[in-house]
C-alpha cells in the first residue's frame, strides 16, 4: 500500500485529529511497515502520537477495525490506543508513542527474553467476546490436516504474527505491535507463530523448538496438535510463496515446510 505524509490528508481529517491531540508541530512518516496507508508521528504541545491508517473503502479496513475493538484488552506490553476516527475517507488510529527498535532475534541476542516475557503476559489473556475475532478454527481451516482442527480451539488472544517489526524494544522491555490478525485459539499457536520467525533469523529448529519449549502452552501441547500446527503452518506458507515467489516468501515456505516434517517425525515416536 502506497504510503501519504500527515500533511496529505484531507484538512477536515486533520482538524479532527487536532482536536484529539492539539496543534500538530512537526509530523515524521515511519518508514517500517507495509499495510497501512499513513503512518506518523505527530509532535504537539503535550507530546508524541503514533498515528497509522487506511482509507476507509481499502479491503483492509475491517482489520483495522478488529485492532481497534481489541486494543481495551491487550496487556501491558502493548501500547495503547488513545482513539480511533474514521471521516473524511479515512480510518484512523492513535497511539501511545513507542521510541523503540525492531527487535533483533538472532541467537543470543539479549531481545529474546524481552520478547519471551511479553508474549508471556499475552498467554494468559481471554481472547474478548463481540470484537469480531477470528477463531483459529476458522483461519486454518483450509491448511490443516483432516481431523486435526480440533486441537486449535481455545479461549487465549493470539497474536499470530511475530515478524520482527512488530516487536519494539524499548529500554527493557518488548512491546508487541500491530494487531491487524488477532485471533481466539489454543494458548500454543503463538509460541508456534514465533518459531518460524527465530528460524529466519538464524536459529536452528531445534534451538527455535526450544525456545516455544519455554512456554507452558507448548510444552504441555500433545504432540499431535503441535504436529498439524505445523502442517497447516507448511501448507499457508507454500500457498504464499506460490502466489508471491519472493525470496524471503519462498525462505519461510522451506523453513515451514523443514519444521512440519520435524514434528511428523517426533509425533510419529
Amino acid at each position: 500500500m502506497s504510503r501519504i505524509p500527515f500533511e496529505r490528508l484531507p484538512a477536515d481529517v486533520r482538524r479532527a485529529v487536532a482536536d484529539k491531540i492539539g496543534a500538530v508541530h512537526r509530523s515524521l512518516t515511519a518508514q517500517g511497515g507495509m499495510n497501512s496507508g499513513i503512518a506518523s508521528v505527530l509532535e504537539t504541545e503535550s507530546g508524541s502520537v503514533f498515528v497509522k491508517g487506511i482509507p476507509a473503502d481499502h479491503p483492509q479496513v475491517a482489520a483495522q477495525r478488529r485492532e481497534a475493538a481489541v486494543a481495551p484488552y491487550l496487556p501491558t506490553s502493548c501500547p495503547r490506543l488513545h482513539w480511533h476516527l474514521e471521516l473524511g475517507g479515512w480510518s484512523l488510529l492513535g497511539y501511545e508513542m513507542i521510541d523503540g527498535r525492531h527487535a533483533d532475534y538472532t541467537p543470543g541476542s539479549p531481545d529474546l527474553p524481552l520478547v519471551e516475557a511479553a508474549l508471556v503476559e499475552l498467554q494468559s489473556v481471554t481472547a474478548p467476546a463481540g470484537t469480531g475475532i477470528k477463531d483459529a478454527f476458522d483461519r486454518w481451516a483450509d491448511y490443516a490436516p483432516p481431523g486435526s482442527l480440533h486441537y486449535f480451539e481455545g479461549n487465549t488472544l493470539l497474536h499470530t504474527d511475530f515478524a520482527p517489526d512488530n516487536l519494539l524494544i524499548t529500554g527493557d522491555r518488548a512491546r508487541l505491535i500491530d494487531w491487524a490478525w488477532p485471533t481466539r485459539g489454543a494458548a500454543w499457536i503463538d509460541p508456534g507463530a514465533l518459531i518460524l520467525r527465530l528460524m529466519d533469523a538464524g536459529h536452528s529448529v531445534e534451538e527455535a523448538l526450544a525456545f516455544a519449549s519455554r512456554f507452558p502452552s507448548w510444552r504441555d501441547a500433545k504432540a499431535e496438535a503441535l504436529a498439524a500446527f505445523s502442517s497447516a503452518t507448511a501448507a499457508l506458507w507454500r500457498e504464499i510463496a506460490e502466489v508471491d515467489p519472493t525470496p524471503w516468501k519462498l525462505g519461510m515456505a522451506e523453513q515451514a515446510a523443514t519444521l512440519a516434517r520435524i514434528r511428523d517425525r517426533t509425533c510419529r515416536c
